[in-house]
């Protein structure tokens, strides 16, 4: 083969740190055997640099990749997804790396590591992400510089440096392709994430469901405020209304499960200011998003439910930034209609009967629907019950009148549980509304954010004259829930996150570390805001205020001039630079010795060889004979022969051409006229 033609050992090396850099991010959604594969694959390869192995015949190629998509279709059950699709082509990743054997080869790896390196924003596009994988392509550039140098046998940790100047070079040009060119849609629609679970909350709930979630720190969303913020007790974040309860579970009603005529939500007049907000929802691939009371978003494609939700037209795979303004004083369809009515007190025959019992008996005790969801509030307000995370096992039809009566122990889906089915049990209409409540405030940057320990559950009671009130049993139980939050509701209980004793919210009281973490988070929200939520309605704002009436001839000037602008100074650089590599010491030191040689006439012809050079030297001036043959073969030494390791840094050659050269002062030969002996 072609020594040109060949990889070489320094490019090797840095294809295997591309190959599990790229590999990294992906490591927990894989099956363990692709990481086999990486191990494999890195393992052949540098077994047939070695000389011991030789690359995979076709038969073995094709084995592998039968095996491969058997393999992906076993763990994941089908080829269809995006996981399994990134599963394949990085096992294709893998296993093309196997057979890296010419240049030709190690460019289809490279340019295919840079798709590779894509794939990582399909499930995230965190700030920490983009950093790694602006890592990831550093290497993979440093990859193709190094395959570009031929004489390169050993790993030089230098090459990366050519990379990352040319990196750096290019940055100029992604900021303007980033701020000129047009944002238009995806020309196919990608396959979700049907193989990960859902982040957050559910459409059904049963005891135990929104306990798990205090569990988790991850971020559900986060809010920024036109104004003041308001505080945590009016904060409740409505996401679904469960109006269903069926086999312990309440659930929210199916698209198709709502006539037509009650699919539109009633006019809702309103008083007063509205909240302002907008919202950086994080990814949980399902359609609903959360606001507060009546909540009215002029972001385009979200829409209004009957129960006066807001959902997204598709499910949230990505960070998904939304406007909403709330009206939390509005009356909520102050007229029920029958239908709504009918779903609203519906209950499980035969189940709960001491709650049921309960209900009837006190309903009969007081004079309206309100007076007596006041009574029941009364009873978990003045009774001993016990918001806990640990509130043990309820099963059976009977778990409500367990929780009511017996157990006393619960957290805020046993309680809103429980209250709307006594309020069903008396004719009430009532529903469960799940969501979060309360959220922290950073004072870096005034935003809210809502933490998916902030999950919460309370419930919706239709009055008359009043429309649907809220009515939170948890706030009667644990006030410190609702006005400070989950931790502090759980200081003495000891279980908030439990389970996750190196969580950064778990030690804010720590100043340093709380005001590393706030700030991290507040460069999170603008990171989201400016870069990931900058669509093509915030591209346009930009390019009227900057160039005013936006026509095809202003944007296209614009644009060739911006890469003008930072193309000429690049190219400039090229041309007054200095040369692309650098000198090496025996080539320095082998200049000093020609120049010398000029001084006195002996000039070294562009292109002549060293060893032609040193005849016509010999010829002019016998004398130096020694010392310019051994100038010479301590030169062609140090530029032309590799040692048996690979390198051609002789440093005892190299300390023997300086003493040479240094002591290497020709004279001029005098002819007989008087003048300078010719060079032959």
């Amino acid at each position: 083969m072609n020594v040109l033609q060949q990889v070489p050992r320094n490019a090797l090396v840095w294809g295997i740190i591309c190959l599990f850099a790229l590999v990294a991010p992906h490591a927990l959604r894989l099956p363990f055997w692709v990481l086999g594969v990486y191990l494999l694959a890195v393992g052949w390869r540098w077994q047939v640099y070695r000389g011991r192995w030789s690359f995979p015949r076709r038969k073995l190629k094709l084995a592998m990749i039968v095996s491969s998509f058997v393999g992906i279709y076993f763990s994941y059950g089908s080829f269809i997804g995006l996981e399994p699709t990134v599963a394949l082509l990085l096992t294709a990743f893998a296993l093309k790396f196997t057979e890296l054997a010419h240049r030709q080869d190690a460019y289809v790896l490279i340019f295919l590591g840079y798709f590779v390196c894509l794939t990582e924003f399909l499930f995230s596009q965190d700030l920490l992400m983009t950093f790694y994988s602006l890592l990831c392509v550093t290497l993979l550039t440093t990859t193709l510089v190094a395959l570009h140098q031929p004489g390169q046998h050993q790993f030089n940790r230098r090459t990366i440096r050519l990379a990352f100047v040319m990196l750096l070079q290019a940055l100029p040009l992604m900021v303007v392709l980033f701020f000129l060119f047009p944002r238009i849609g995806p020309l196919w629609k990608m396959p979700t994430n049907s193989h990960t679970g859902t982040t957050g909350m559910s459409d059904f709930m049963k005891p135990g469901d929104i306990a798990s979630l205090t569990q988790s720190d991850e971020v559900a969303f986060r809010v920024k405020f036109e104004g003041e913020i308001p505080p945590s007790s009016d904060l409740y974040w409505r996401g679904l209304v469960m109006s269903k309860l069926e086999n312990g579970a309440w659930s929210t009603l199916g698209l198709y499960s709502v006539p037509a005529k009650e699919a539109r939500p009633q006019a809702v007049s309103t008083t007063g200011d509205p909240l302002i907000y907008s919202v950086i929802m994080e990814p949980t691939n399902q359609q609903w998003l959360y606001g507060l009371r009546y909540a009215i978003s002029s972001t385009p494609g979200v829409m209004a439910t009957s129960d006066f939700r807001l959902i997204s037209p598709t499910p949230v795979e990505v960070e998904y930034i939304y406007r909403a303004r709330s009206w939390t004083g509005a009356e909520l369809e102050p007229k029920l209609s029958e239908w709504r009515r009918k779903i609203e007190t519906k209950l499980p025959p035969n189940a709960n009967p001491r709650s049921r019992a309960f209900a009837l008996e006190m309903r009969d005790a007081v004079e309206s629907d309100a007076a007596f969801m006041s009574l029941v509030m009364n009873k978990f307000t003045t009774e001993t019950y016990v918001y806990t995370l640990k509130p043990g096992q309820l099963l059976g039809r009977d778990a409500i009148d367990q929780f009511l009566f017996e157990s006393r122990r619960g957290f805020c889906e046993h309680y809103a549980s429980a209250f709307v089915f006594v309020m069903r049990a008396a004719g009430i209409p009532a529903r469960v509304v799940a969501g979060y409540q309360g959220g922290e405030v950073n004072p870096v940057n005034k935003t809210v954010i809502v933490h998916q320990f902030d999950a919460h559950a309370w419930a919706e009671v239709w009055i008359k004259g009043r429309g649907w009130v809220r009515a939170d049993p948890t706030a009667a139980v644990s006030p410190t829930r609702i006005e400070m939050g989950l931790e502090e509701a759980m200081e003495s209980e000891g279980s908030f996150l439990s389970e996750m004793p190196l969580s950064p919210v778990r030690y804010r009281s720590v100043a340093l570390l709380n005001e590393l973490r706030l700030r991290y988070d507040a460069l999170t929200y603008g990171w989201q805001s400016w870069v990931v939520g900058f669509d093509s309605g915030q591209q346009m704002q930009l390019l009227h205020r900057v160039f005013g009436e936006i026509s095809a001839r202003t944007f296209m000037a614009a644009f060739i001039g911006s890469w003008a602008l930072v193309l000429i100074p690049v190219a400039i650089s090229l041309f007054r630079g200095k040369d692309t590599f650098p000198m090496s010491p025996a080539d320095k030191y082998y200049r000093m010795f020609c120049h010398r040689l000029s001084l006195i006439g002996l000039k070294r012809v562009s292109g002549e060889a060293p060893g032609d050079f040193a005849r016509r030297v010999v010829a002019a001036i016998p004398e130096e004979t020694e010392q310019v043959w051994n100038i010479t073969s301590l030169y062609a030494r140090m530029a032309y022969e590799t040692g048996a390791d690979g390198n051609r840094n002789d440093q005892n050659a190299l300390e023997e051409l300086i003493r040479a050269v240094s002591k290497f002062k020709p004279k001029a030969q005098r002819n007989a006229g008087g003048g300078l002996h010719p060079p032959v």
